[in-house]
């Protein structure tokens, strides 16, 4: 049994990543033969991209996936760290399981993801979860093959935590939620150390792949008619530094580019690593697409100071500008309200922040703190009240600037990727270059293809639009 630790997960020593291909020991390929898995996924892409693994793995085990965790052999959660709100949504679906698994005791319940890798969650798991049968982290998700092969002979509650700067496993089987986009890891974990947050702690260290293994991955995505793929790290644009000379994210882009998929995203950019090289790359690029997410978290230079996060407000803006100057790019961020100490004054910071930026859109969010993280041994004397009202001011902003945006493409054709029908009855939906959410009608043929888009009406958070030609 190995528990999480966060003085080891802290540590990093800049020693060479191993790496290493995913091996499944003989005879687990029938361990799932007639039994059934549900899986619950919180969080952001990567997490989603950890689940599409997790279940590569499951059905190379012949395990087949069901909706209807009631029918389910098998119960996995893959968890969310970063704010509580999927704490506490994590934590009620075991309040769930535990009710199910009284009735079905034969049941095997797993939680894995970012929250596994924190010590308060596998302590509260140990006294209050007892019923969950085993728990990994984000540092072995390649071994769910031989933990499930142990859970399914010996039902007592196995921790299996590493604490570690992370290692690479390559060619972990992967089932891909959609035909026509796909995720691709770049880097792993992160070394920036923000104050508030624990990502460091849960994802290990910062860890590039080699570009010939991404290369190659995109290459075969080519070839099974795949039209875009996202590039994922939780600092996207850090890649290479831990690798190479002179390799970066915009050589990267580059070579990617030249695999001629149609469309290429990455998400998520840290601001101190934004180079003008790859603001260049992304100009001259057709298939490198104009849309950067780019959280500022304040508009405060003392807050950003507070948070660790190394750059400010006036850097923020230009690059921001820097980016603009790309015909019809979008922009999005990421705004955290009522971090410890913050004053109505530098709150309003952040509001003529927004009004500068005028962003396409935003994640927003009131400061939780996180175990263990230097912003949670911080005093906090903003109150719940204040903080929501915030948080409304702050919102209302953003969608004034969402709509404002979303109003600016009225009348135009953009070119859309179809992904599916939409929840609109007899509509499909899909999403333009600038990642803007529309929604029209269609033949179901055109799913997977891009279409030009004429949009017909806005709203704060999509379009309506009409096929033309």
């Amino acid at each position: 049994m190995q528990i999480p630790n966060y003085e080891k997960a802290r540590k990093r020593s800049h020693e060479k990543v191993l790496i290493r291909k995913f091996r499944m020991d003989e005879g687990l390929e029938n361990l799932g033969l007639g039994k059934k898995f549900f899986l619950k996924t919180y969080g952001c892409q990567m997490n989603e991209h950890d689940s599409e693994n997790i279940k590569g793995m499951l059905n190379i085990m012949n395990f087949q996936e069901t909706l209807d965790m009631n029918k389910a052999d098998l119960i996995l959660l893959n968890t969310c760290s970063i704010r509580e709100n999927a704490h506490n949504k994590a934590f009620g679906m075991l309040g769930r399981i535990k009710h199910l698994k009284e009735s079905k005791p034969n049941i095997i319940v797993a939680l894995c993801g970012c929250m596994a890798q924190e010590v308060g969650v596998v302590e509260e798991i140990k006294q209050k979860y007892k019923f969950v049968n085993f728990v990994f982290g984000t540092h072995n998700l390649d071994e769910l093959p031989s933990l499930l092969k142990k859970s399914f002979h010996d039902s007592r509650l196995n921790i299996e935590v590493k604490s570690i700067e992370g290692d690479i496993v390559e060619e972990i089987p992967v089932k891909r939620e959609s035909k026509y986009k796909a995720y691709v890891n770049i880097i792993y974990g992160c070394d920036k150390f923000c104050t508030y947050c624990i990502v460091p702690y849960t994802r290990g260290g910062q860890r590039s792949r080699k570009k010939e293994d991404i290369l190659e991955e995109i290459r075969e995505l080519v070839k099974e008619g795949y039209q875009e793929v996202t590039l994922l790290g939780q600092n996207v644009n850090a890649y290479g530094k831990d690798l190479y000379e002179d390799y970066t994210l915009a050589e990267l882009l580059l070579d990617v580019s030249k695999t001629n998929i149609p469309r290429i995203r990455f998400i998520t950019s840290h601001p101190w690593d934004f180079t003008e090289n790859l603001v260049e790359v992304i100009r001259n690029h057709d298939n490198i697409l104009n849309f950067v997410h780019l959280p500022v978290q304040s508009g405060s230079n003392e807050i950003l100071r507070k948070m660790g996060r190394r750059y400010t407000k006036e850097s923020y803006k230009k690059l921001y500008d820097s980016l603009r100057s790309i015909e019809g790019i979008s922009i999005t961020t990421d705004i955290i309200v009522g971090f410890p100490g913050e004053t109505r004054e530098q709150f309003e910071e952040t509001l003529e922040l927004v009004n500068y930026c005028k962003f396409d859109s935003a994640f927003t969010f009131i400061y939780s703190p996180r175990e263990n993280t230097p912003a949670s041994k911080l005093k906090d004397d903003i109150s719940l009240e204040e903080k929501e009202q915030r948080l409304y001011e702050l919102n209302e902003l953003i969608n004034k600037y969402s709509k404002k945006s979303n109003e600016d493409m009225l009348n135009k054709t953009y070119k859309v990727l179809v992904e599916g029908e939409s929840i609109k009855e007899g509509m499909l939906f899909g999403y333009t270059e600038t990642n803007k959410l529309v929604n029209f009608k269609g033949n179901k043929d055109n799913i997977g293809k891009i279409v030009d888009i004429k949009i017909l009406d806005a709203k704060s958070f999509s379009l309506d639009g009409e096929i033309v030609g």
